[in-house]
């Protein structure tokens, strides 16, 4: 799973974002995001796109904010979306491998691995975002990328101090992927998560499914396939585990 196979998961990802977005129109609803339309999804993915792409590009070390979004619609924004993501991929293309730039996640071997990695599947999600306001079967997700993905949110996003996910007292919660090699044990306790490969604890309760249905479950996308154990902690995971 190097850079190159990132990108192009980002290069297919982003195509087809920018297609049922097209098909949907901008002023459809976005069932997965309460309270988006289309135009919200592609100004928001967009701008990402620009700001992960300007660190690497102008070598910043320190956290910037995004720019606002763009005052544009219908067509005009579908297009500029399609240009953020062209200028994302030629960015991290380009990129020599030990450019330094600010970077917010811990195991990635160089910058430009790490925000491939990212905005892979930020486009992911984005494109089954742009997918459920369109309607229809979504494009599948690869049991490999789709188990990545699981782990760079439990190992990754949710080991932040920022993660929301807590409980009064030590609790245990499995997640594991049903199609492949792949199961993680999370503890939880009142400081932020702490994930480990393999089932070594006993769990209270487990999140369980095909990986791709983990995968967009755990991103509060679908229900969690199948849920065994005590309940409570399934539903602390989808009560606080939204990612800000």
């Amino acid at each position: 799973m190097d850079t190159a196979w990132f990108l192009g998961i980002l290069e297919r990802e982003g195509r087809l974002l920018a297609s049922a977005a097209a098909e949907a129109g901008t002023d459809a609803v976005v069932p997965t995001c309460p309270g988006w339309r289309v135009r919200d999804l592609l100004r928001h993915t967009g701008v990402v796109h620009r700001w992960a792409a300007a660190f690497v590009a102008d070598r910043h070390v320190a956290p910037r904010p995004m720019d606002d979004h763009p005052e544009l619609d219908g067509a005009e924004l579908v297009a500029w979306y399609r240009d953020s993501h062209r200028r994302l991929l030629e960015t991290l293309a380009g990129a020599a491998p030990d450019v330094e730039c600010f970077t917010f996640l811990p195991g990635s071997p160089s910058a430009p691995a790490f925000w491939a990695r990212r905005q892979a599947h930020e486009t992911a999600v984005h494109r089954y975002d742009a997918e459920s306001a369109r309607g229809g079967t979504p494009a599948p997700t690869a049991t490999d990328f789709a188990v990545d993905g699981v782990d760079e949110l439990l190992r990754g996003f949710h080991a932040r101090p920022r993660s929301r996910v807590r409980t009064a007292s030590p609790r245990v919660l499995r997640v594991r992927a049903t199609d492949a090699d792949a199961v993680w044990t999370v503890r939880l306790s009142q400081e932020p998560p702490v994930t480990t490969r393999g089932a070594d604890a006993e769990a209270e309760c487990e999140l369980a499914g095909p990986a791709e249905e983990l995968y967009l479950a755990l991103w509060n996308r679908r229900p969690v396939p199948r849920i065994s154990g005590d309940p409570a902690l399934a539903a602390l995971w989808r009560d606080t585990s939204a990612v800000t």
